[in-house]
């Protein structure tokens, strides 16, 4: 897998690859340099058939601090040009693991704030440590509480009112709290978190690859669709293609025979 700076990428379970945010002395915290990398990574997460399931974590003990402050000390002196392509461009970035055909599970094993928080939200499940705690920070430093598809994904995942204070006030949500409100799906004990990452990962690395990134597919658009005949039509789509697939047919075979089947990915 290709080299990172801000990053450490490893493979440790068949078909999951485990991508670890790695300035711990900050907390994680973004740089500009680390933004790209984080297209870099999903564009070869994409690429790389023999990964089905990326897991996101931080070293330390802290998953994102959001934009590093000598950072954010830049976006002033930027023209109105500079920063929208900037901002563009760091959206984009964290935005792209929401739109990676494969599913991601962010580990969080600390503080996820800013746009570390919205980096939480853009993975399909999130697991929290006891220690790890939540908010949109932008709105507390001038700025709106809507970055980097936050004001999209929090809705989705807590409900408008629930996401509304969280945007609004700018205030942290803890582990206990965001497993209540849905916000992650569970609290594991963090020497156990990564494991139960990885055991969730397996479990969806077993499926077939294209069943899978339909499925991720159809929630991402169904939460959306204006009908249920709507939602009707774009699952029976998917069912139609799934039953051209050699893999469909591997996997009727593999439950009659009782063995696990040996998918091919088309």
């Amino acid at each position: 897998m290709t080299g990172y700076n801000t990053l450490v990428l490893e493979r440790p379970r068949a078909g999951v690859a485990l991508a670890t945010l790695s300035r711990p002395d900050r907390l994680n915290a973004i740089t500009f340099e680390m933004f790209r990398e984080f297209s870099a990574l999903c564009a070869e997460i994409a690429a790389d058939d023999g990964v089905r399931v990326l897991v996101l974590t931080g070293a330390g003990r802290g998953f994102c601090a959001g934009l590093d402050l000598e950072e954010a000390a830049q976006l002033p002196g930027m023209s109105a040009v500079e920063m929208m392509a900037g901002q563009e461009s760091w959206a984009d970035a964290i935005g792209a693991f929401h739109l990676l055909p494969k599913p991601v599970i962010a580990a969080v094993n600390g503080a996820a704030a800013g746009a570390g928080f919205s980096l939480a939200l853009a993975a399909d499940i999130r697991l929290a440590a006891p220690e790890a705690r939540f908010n949109a920070a932008f709105v507390r430093i001038g700025l709106s509480g809507g970055d980097c598809g936050s004001s999209y994904l929090l809705p989705r995942v807590v409900g408008l009112g629930r996401a509304a204070e969280i945007l609004l006030s700018g205030r942290f949500v803890g582990a206990a709290e965001a497993a209540d409100m849905g916000l992650v799906n569970r609290v594991v004990a963090g020497a156990d978190l990564l494991e139960e990452a990885f055991t969730l990962a397996e479990q969806i690395a077993a499926n077939s690859p294209f069943g899978v990134t339909l499925t991720k597919r159809v929630l991402s658009m169904n939460v959306d669709a204006p009908s249920l005949a709507a939602a009707l039509d774009l699952e029976n789509r998917n069912q139609v293609l799934a039953t051209r697939t050699q893999d469909m047919a591997e996997a009727l075979t593999a439950f009659r025979e009782k063995r696990e089947p040996r998918f091919l990915g088309r």
